[in-house]
């Protein structure tokens, strides 16, 4: 590490030593000496400043030792770079909230962070808040922070849990299920679970579970459990039409051209592959399939047959002078 300035009130080194510990956790007395530019008592009295402001710095002796922050009372002072000030903002946008509403708990707590970084920190953050718009999402809703934070508290504890749900179309019921993860996929927050009752797998949005109870039962996930994947491969499943496609292509290169939300690669052999899946909505399935860049044939599911010959139908209409 490179020596920095010895200028600068013993506050202002205590926070730099703060700020370095947070980084990097594990420090030892001579790296913070050698990073401050200073002798080893000195950084031993930079460390003394901030317990006495009841920040709780830990250490640890042994080869592996050195600082690093505890948790205590009192949240210790948050030390952000220009750079890490901005991504927080654009984290918050990408995530589409609007920064300015007050109801919205996230741009509150965005709102608390601004307000404690030094001026010259916040400068461009700021800029960058007030002057950028987010593209709300008009098919999502947001997750209730509530609601998520007890379905991941669930899920670390391994815990069975039953949920309260709103469908789509307004009816309500109740379940219980195995919290195995929650997932954020395309700005949209999942629960992946097994259902107790028949040990189906199932997929709930967040933003419509209305209620989490924590129960007493316990449970284990898969060993081999990727969330991301089998999220996205439970989302073919279990719909109203079946389909069925095959691709002439092998299925290496088919499965990089058709989502995994839309059904499963099959080699057929060596030239081709089966597409299947399952679907609510023929039409948006139709135009998935279009995008193929190989020739394919759909041989199971009538609905999702003339949908695409509709589909045909338009684009050739299109077509005509």
């Amino acid at each position: 590490m490179a020596a920095r300035t010895q200028e600068g009130s013993p506050t202002a080194r205590a926070l730099l030593v703060l700020e370095l510990l947070q980084n990097q956790p594990g420090t030892t007395a001579g790296q913070l000496a050698r990073e401050l530019g200073v002798s080893e008592r000195a950084a031993r009295r930079y460390v003394g400043i901030l317990r006495e402001a009841e920040i709780p710095v830990l250490s640890e002796r042994g080869r592996h030792g050195g600082y690093r922050v505890g948790r205590g009372v009192r949240l210790p002072p948050l030390v952000f770079s220009a750079t890490e000030a901005l991504g927080v903002v654009m984290a918050v946008l990408e995530g589409h909230h609007e920064t300015s509403d007050s109801a919205d708990p996230v741009a509150n707590a965005l709102r608390k962070i601004m307000r404690a970084l030094p001026e010259a920190v916040a400068a461009q953050a700021e800029l960058v808040r007030r002057t950028a718009r987010p593209v709300p999402d008009r098919h999502a809703a947001p997750a209730d922070p509530s609601v998520t934070a007890r379905l991941v508290h669930a899920c670390s504890l391994r815990r069975q849990v039953r949920i309260g749900y709103r469908h789509e179309d307004g009816t309500e019921w109740s379940s219980r299920v195995e919290p195995w993860a929650v997932v954020v996929r395309q700005g949209r927050w999942y629960l992946l679970s097994r259902r107790v009752s028949n040990a189906a797998l199932r997929t709930y949005r967040l933003d419509r579970i209305r209620s989490v109870e924590l129960l007493e039962d316990t449970f284990e996930p898969p060993a081999d459990l990727d969330p991301v994947a089998l999220l996205e491969r439970n989302f073919a499943l279990g719909w109203a039409y079946p389909t069925e496609v095959v691709i002439e292509a092998p299925a290496e290169r088919a499965s990089a051209w058709v989502p995994a939300t839309i059904g499963r690669i099959e080699p057929v052999d060596d030239a081709s592959c089966r597409l299947l899946g399952s679907t609510n909505d023929p039409d948006w399935y139709a135009e998935m399939l279009a995008g193929i860049p190989a020739p394919f044939r759909i041989v199971g599911g009538p609905e999702l047959r003339d949908a695409a010959r509709a589909l045909a139908g338009r684009l050739l209409a299109a077509c005509q002078t």
